[in-house]
């Protein structure tokens, strides 16, 4: 009988940057011979012009191989493959033992929405309004593997941020192959999360306007002013974090960390490949109701609750915080404290 894994906790000190700054990258997590595995089946679906063997070829899509099938994605940059989302291969590779441990850890043990084998994935019903993009809650799986392709022609721009609309509570991305700095990773900007939490009637969900055919002017999410507001302070005062990285690795994020799909233009041309997923707890449906709390980790396990130690400058380092961001300095800023009030 073999012997079970040797699961590695995340120490106080992780637990207390993952609630200051709303993220976590752990490397080489990820099995390296299923990553390779989904590359494989990835690549089996790649848009006809895009040839594994000949980077030359890997650019936006064309536009006579554009698609818009919401369980696979091809447009212009993106490549995004979400009809396997809950395989068995898929949810393997996601929910790898370690991974869940830590999500446990941060949220608490058995506590976690399981996934539905051979279930309905991401994409096969219910997008989040019409014309509008597919609802990751809406699965009962991953997201899926996500592509982003070279764009060199893409326009030099500040980077923009989005916070996510559908409710759950930790985000991963987990690189399946090597991905360099610009290589269009996930990119996120630290301690944006406590900023955003309080902006929003519901702690988890954000406002939609319901779309109606005879009234056609206004669908989609509803964004308060005051969001819209730290939105443009966040993208002005904080210097987002390039999550590039090695084959296996994962970063957990917050539902309300700000975040983007980074472009593309790393030299020589790679393409990045991710599996994206979200984690929520059972008790979602109920949670959801409830406005921002005074505690905003009331949902969280008591070890993350309990978390309290400085962050050290080797972490910080680790971690790719900019220089400069630390606590007590960045805490003024902010909307919600680190910790609760006793």
């Amino acid at each position: 009988m073999a012997a079970e894994p040797r699961l590695d906790p995340l120490s106080n000190e992780e637990l207390c940057f993952f609630k200051t700054y709303g993220y976590l990258i752990k490397r080489r997590v990820l099995d390296e011979t299923d990553c390779a595995d989904a590359i494989d089946r990835m690549w089996q679906t790649a848009p006809a012009s895009i040839k594994r063997d000949n980077p030359s070829t890997w650019g936006p899509v064309p536009l006579a191989e554009r698609s818009d099938d919401p369980l696979l994605v091809k447009q212009h940059a993106k490549w995004q493959h979400r009809a396997e989302g809950t395989a068995p291969w898929m949810l393997k590779l996601a929910f790898h033992p370690q991974v869940v441990f830590w999500a446990e850890q941060l949220l608490g043990k058995d506590s976690l929405r399981q996934p539905v084998p051979d279930g309905k994935p991401m994409g096969s019903w219910g997008l989040a309004w019409p014309g509008g993009p597919v609802d990751p809650q809406l699965t009962e799986g991953v997201r899926g593997i996500y592509a982003t392709l070279p764009d060199l022609q893409a326009p030099i721009k500040a980077d923009q941020l989005h916070t996510d609309g559908h409710p759950f509570h930790l985000g991963v991305v987990g690189l399946l192959q090597d991905c360099p700095a610009d290589g269009g990773a996930f990119k996120i900007w630290p301690g944006s999360h406590r900023r955003f939490y309080p902006l929003f009637p519901m702690q988890y969900d954000q406002a939609r306007v319901p779309f109606y055919p005879h009234l056609p002017s206004h669908k989609g999410i509803v964004h308060p002013p005051a969001y819209l507001q730290a939105v443009d302070e966040v993208e002005a005062g904080t210097a987002p974090v390039d999550c590039y990285g090695r084959a296996g690795d994962i970063v957990f994020w917050h539902h309300r960390m700000g975040h983007m799909a980074g472009i593309n233009r790393a030299q020589p041309p790679t393409i990045r490949q991710a599996l994206l997923f979200d984690f929520s707890k059972t008790e979602l449906d109920t949670m959801r109701l409830d406005p921002p709390q005074e505690n905003m980790w009331r949902d969280w396990s008591e070890e993350l609750q309990q978390a309290d130690i400085p962050i050290t400058k080797q972490l910080a380092a680790e971690q790719r915080l900019p220089v400069g961001m630390t606590e007590p300095e960045f805490t003024k800023t902010l909307d919600v404290p680190l910790h609760a009030a006793p």
